[in-house]
């Protein structure tokens, strides 16, 4: 059901918003990890490592595919907090036309340019037919991949976490079978975690679909509904663009990272696919988390009820960081014993790799989840400027200190090295940012509005 998010006491709106929210995306972190599973568990490092080695480049479509999601979340939300429904209806309908666009024209790169980004990224020879293969069959999927995550996008907007958490645990769990009765049992190797993942994306992808247009019938509106608008268009893009070339240039300084580390062998790309797996289920929910942060603001600015956006961003940092407190403490105990369950020996250098990364970056955890809030509130304000000016900081430092650390003695430990030291710059930009902002009472987000 739809939720006002610009009613109740804001920490227990919080709460109960953004919980669903971090039940989803692990479920969604499910997809990769189980196609890492099972590539590592049941046919072997090889795979596991070319599994990892094609995630990077898939990176590139997600993060399209998440900026489409935010731009038409923040939108909507914006319009329903407004009560605005005939143009938040139509708003939806010109983001769905655009997001389709957007995929059409990528999954034509995608094929075209495969061959030349695995070759450019140094990946192995022995790995480059499963990376090439695995790679393929996902850019088939994309136009799943693209329409749920506006869908998802919508329903939050909406205030309804719940709804993409039904279909995501379904789903997910589907695709841990499907990974395991593909693989095991018609032995069909790196396709078959690959046409698996298709398979579950597509039913999720369908119900969110069909559950969306049945949800929009209840919401009544005067008068006819169009289908498209040049205006709300620009201001879908005025957030989707940022936030697509902000997740966009991160996945091109993950494939950047991920070139380096291709140089120091299959081994070491084994145990960093395995750990940076576990590091992204964190990170992405701690974003999603952050998202949640971004509708209710948006929900909020849209009525106009602006010390609720300050008294939500104290409540998300509540929040994040008592989610932080088991995730970071797992990682850095038990890393070993969780990077084992991608791996098909617990010893040797992968594994090896894999812990180290872990304890490196888990303690900073904390610092992380704080700018994610303080992006969630910039983003939901509209003011997308110093929300890519704190990111692209972080970028440029890990890529820049990846590539110059990993020539010292340090090796592989420089490269994990430059995460925090980019997330400690970077969340104390966005959290200055944030206070500007709030001094300013959200001025020029609330000029974006108009």
């Amino acid at each position: 059901m739809n939720k006002d998010l610009t009613v109740g006491r804001p920490g227990k709106v919080l709460w109960q918003f953004c919980l669903p929210l971090f039940g989803s995306i692990l479920f969604q972190q499910l997809y990769n990890i189980a196609d890492s599973f099972v590539a590592g568990k049941f046919i072997g490092n090889d795979a596991l490592a070319a599994v990892g080695n094609s995630y990077e480049i898939t990176l590139i479509f997600i993060a399209f595919a998440f900026g489409c999601n935010i731009g038409c979340s923040v939108i909507a939300a914006q319009l329903f907090g407004a009560k605005k429904y005939g143009e938040l209806k139509t708003a939806v309908f010109t983001a769905l036309t655009a997001s389709g666009a957007i995929c059409l024209l990528l999954m034509l790169g995608g094929i075209v340019f495969c061959d030349g980004l695995l070759t450019l990224i140094h990946t192995p020879p022995e790995i480059l037919a499963d990376s090439k293969l695995y790679l393929n069959i996902y850019i088939l999927g994309l136009p799943f991949v693209f329409l749920y995550n506006v869908s998802t996008g919508i329903f939050s907007a909406l205030g309804d976490s719940r709804t993409p958490f039904i279909f995501l645990a379904c789903s997910s769990l589907s695709n841990i079978a499907a990974d395991i009765l593909f693989v095991t049992a018609f032995h069909m190797g790196v396709a078959g975690v690959a046409w698996a993942t298709f398979l579950c994306q597509g039913v999720s992808c369908v119900l969110a679909l069909l559950f969306l247009l049945l949800r929009f019938r209840r919401i009544k509106t005067d008068g006819a509904v169009k289908l498209f608008s040049w205006r709300l268009l620009r201001r879908f893009a005025t957030v989707a663009v940022p936030s697509i070339l902000q997740q966009s240039f991160i996945s091109v300084g993950n494939i950047i990272i991920q070139s380096v580390i291709n140089n120091f062998g299959v081994a070491v790309m084994a145990g960093y696919s395995a750990s940076v797996k576990l590091n992204n289920m964190v990170v992405t929910s701690l974003t999603t988390m952050g998202n949640g942060v971004s509708n209710y603001t948006a929900q909020n600015l849209g009525a106009a009820k602006y010390d609720r956006i300050g008294e939500g961003f104290r409540a998300g940092l509540k929040l994040v960081w008592m989610l932080c407190v088991p995730l970071a403490l797992t990682y850095f105990i038990a890393g070993r014993w969780l990077v084992y369950l991608f791996l098909d020996s617990p010893t040797g250098q992968a594994m090896d790799i894999g812990v180290t990364f872990l304890r490196i970056l888990s303690p900073f955890y904390f610092v992380i989840s704080a700018k994610i809030v303080a992006d969630g509130v910039l983003r939901g304000a509209g003011l997308m400027k110093p929300f890519m000016i704190a990111t692209f900081t972080d970028l440029f430092l890990r890529v820049l200190l990846a590539e110059l650390l990993s020539r010292t003695a340090l090796a592989t430990t420089g490269i994990w090295i430059s995460w925090p030291i980019g997330w400690v710059v970077a969340t104390a930009l966005s959290v200055t940012f944030y206070f500007s902002a709030k001094r300013k009472n959200f001025s020029a987000g609330d000029r974006r509005m108009q």
